[in-house]
């Protein structure tokens, strides 16, 4: 191969588009490809108004949103999130998910009127995260002080859903509250989020009790 083709594989864009490239490659499921793709897109198709607003939306993103004191889910304007705010729900139930994904999911399927706690993640010793490394403590200070009567563990059906779910009802088997865990008819290793209404709609209102 002679030095002019050489030169030509090793070609690169202009620093600030390689730098935005870089930038899109954080996001997950981004690669080399598609990083280009966006970056391009950012440059050709996109006014300069909608990049100053799409500038400005992350740049109050990390300054403006927080998690919610109560139930870790995201909040704007307040300390205490619009779901943990409503006096319409049913006081009595929580049902516990990994992320706010997860919870989205519920919500938007319209299947559950309770409030809900966000665990921040699930058990996994492998990857060297412990009871100690999510909200699991703050959920049990949740149940002792709030007048809760069912938890609903709606983790995923992975491994470390299964061991996050069977830690938690261990913790609840001195409190005066019913466990219950959303119908085993997910599939294995299906993350919540890909899940479709009707398949959240039937693992609630098929949930089994655990204690």
């Amino acid at each position: 191969m002679d030095k002019g083709y050489q030169v030509y594989f090793n070609m690169k864009y202009p620093q600030t588009l390689e730098q935005l490239k870089e930038c899109f490659k954080l996001f997950p499921g981004i690669g080399e490809k598609n990083a280009e793709r966006l970056a391009l897109f950012s440059l050709y198709d996109l006014d300069d108004e909608q990049i100053k607003i799409f500038s400005n939306n992350l740049t109050k993103l990390k300054k403006n949103i927080k998690k919610c004191k109560i139930c870790n889910n995201l909040t704007e304007d307040n300390d205490i999130c619009t779901i943990c705010d409503d006096k319409n729900r049913d006081k009595e139930v929580i049902c516990v998910v990994e992320n706010v994904k997860n919870l989205m999911s519920f919500e938007n399927a319209n299947v559950f009127n309770g409030y809900y706690h966000v665990l921040g993640g699930l058990i996994s010793p492998l990857d060297g995260i412990s009871p100690n490394d999510i909200n699991i403590n703050q959920l049990i200070n949740r149940i002792e002080n709030e007048n809760i009567k069912e938890v609903i563990l709606a983790l995923n059906s992975s491994v470390e859903g299964e061991t996050t779910s069977l830690y938690i009802s261990k913790l609840l088997d001195n409190f005066d509250v019913s466990v219950t865990k959303i119908a085993s008819g997910i599939p294995v290793d299906v993350d919540m989020d890909y899940l479709d209404p009707m398949t959240i709609q039937k693992a609630m209102e098929g949930r089994n009790k655990i204690s």
